[in-house]
């Protein structure tokens, strides 16, 4: 058997498939607001968007006013509106929350998609965290959290309660 070699593990060398990108390219015309676009690795929901006319010698432009989806800071971006832009995948699911550690705030999640637990998210901190501990502590259900996942980061967004039965 040959040994491995660093060259082994090359770029070049590995494959992967297109549902596993973390964004696509799509023509910067077709944005809207309330949608999602990558600016410096970061993705970012659109909260306003402007397109400027052709010029005399240039093309249409559009200037966007986006906000990070996970640290909520806001960033701001000019393209020409013929021009490809990175737009992040993301997804949002909901998990039924198992436990709540009161040391450290980690969650521990039951993913019905692929029944089982999940648990590398902590608690947010903030309105939506205080939440998820009260529901949590109360008898008023089953808690549900939502997760909002991009480029490859996760993030609990907010809960709700099921009554039971």
């Amino acid at each position: 058997m040959d040994p491995v070699t660093p060259q082994d593990f090359s770029a070049a060398s590995f494959t992967t498939s297109t549902n596993a990108s973390l964004s696509t390219p799509t023509q910067a015309s077709t944005l809207r607001k309330g949608g999602y676009i990558l600016i410096k690795t970061h993705p970012c929901k659109i909260s306003s968007l402007s397109t400027s006319k052709p010029g005399k010698h240039g093309h249409a432009k559009l200037s966007l006013e986006a906000y990070d989806i996970f640290t909520h800071k806001k960033y701001e971006e000019l393209s020409p509106a013929h021009a490809n832009v990175e737009v992040p995948v993301v997804t949002k699911r909901e998990f039924l929350v198992l436990l709540v550690e009161r040391e450290g705030g980690w969650l521990s999640l039951w993913d019905r998609e692929k029944g089982e637990t999940k648990d590398d998210l902590k608690v947010p901190e903030g309105e939506v965290g205080e939440r998820i501990e009260r529901l949590w502590r109360g008898e008023e259900g089953e808690v549900f959290v939502t997760v909002l996942g991009a480029m490859g980061r996760e993030m609990v967004v907010d809960c709700s309660v099921v009554e039971r039965d």
